[in-house]
């Protein structure tokens, strides 16, 4: 006979399988991360090439994950904070995947400037907001872990800091190729690279509020303060 007992044992198993996908598929993103910007820096096209390797493991594991999310919602038809669960851990999951696009395609910018001389701060500045994003990106998966509000609301705060970098870098880039034509072709690349960081600091974002919704069933009410006011173009990651 199958009591409830077995039912939320059953489907206590099942999220521990998904929960430690994700965390695997977080270290992995957060490593993209960090390994990219180094590439960038060093002007590394071996180790930019890994970067864009290792990132069809994290599309498998956002592939796994999803068909096990498929299969808990049809086999164990979770309700109320069980079905925000899940369906938050697939929310997480696609935010990763998305992720390790941006790193992956900052890497490919690599081969680009590998024989150009770096432009003003934009080195230092860079690895300033890679690390930034990782540290937000280790937070918002102990937030989710731990169930912890006040942990994923600083995350969700804490990438106006983010943003505000990267409007200081744009204005810089800028200057620089306003002042000499021979920094276009670099700079450019970079401003890819910075807005690639930015658009990662806001999928990080999107992890903690979907911590938040796990917890409490809502979405953040107030939006939070957006520090990019550039007008510079958004692309969307890509896929290849």
């Amino acid at each position: 006979m199958i009591t409830t007992a077995h039912i939320r044992s059953a489907f206590d198993a099942d999220l521990e399988k998904i929960q430690n996908l994700i965390l695997e598929m977080g270290g992995l993103v957060e490593a993209q991360i960090d390994e990219s910007a180094e590439a960038l820096q060093a002007r590394d096209e071996e180790r930019s090439a890994e970067v864009i390797k290792k990132d069809k493991r994290i599309d498998a594991l956002d592939h796994a994950i999803d068909l096990e999310v498929v299969r808990v919602l049809a086999l164990r038809q979770p309700i109320a904070q069980d079905l925000r669960t899940v369906v938050t851990v697939m929310k997480i999951s696609s935010n990763l995947e998305r992720i390790g696009d941006y790193a992956k395609n900052n890497a490919k910018r690599t081969p680009a400037i590998s024989h150009s001389q770096p432009v003003g701060s934009s080195p230092a500045t860079i690895k300033r907001m890679a690390r930034m994003v990782q540290d937000m990106l280790r937070d918002a998966l102990d937030s989710y872990i731990k169930r912890d509000l006040d942990l994923a609301e600083d995350v969700r705060q804490r990438d106006e800091e983010v943003d505000l970098i990267y409007n200081g870098l744009f204005r810089e880039l800028l200057t620089h190729m306003m002042e000499d034509p021979r920094n276009i072709s670099c700079a450019m690349h970079l401003l890819f690279v910075a807005k690639n960081i930015e658009r990662i600091g806001d999928h990080i974002t999107s992890i903690a509020e979907q911590v938040i919704y796990t917890v409490t069933g809502e979405l953040p009410e107030e939006d939070r303060t957006k520090g990019a006011d550039t007008s510079y173009a958004d692309f969307a990651p890509d896929k290849n």
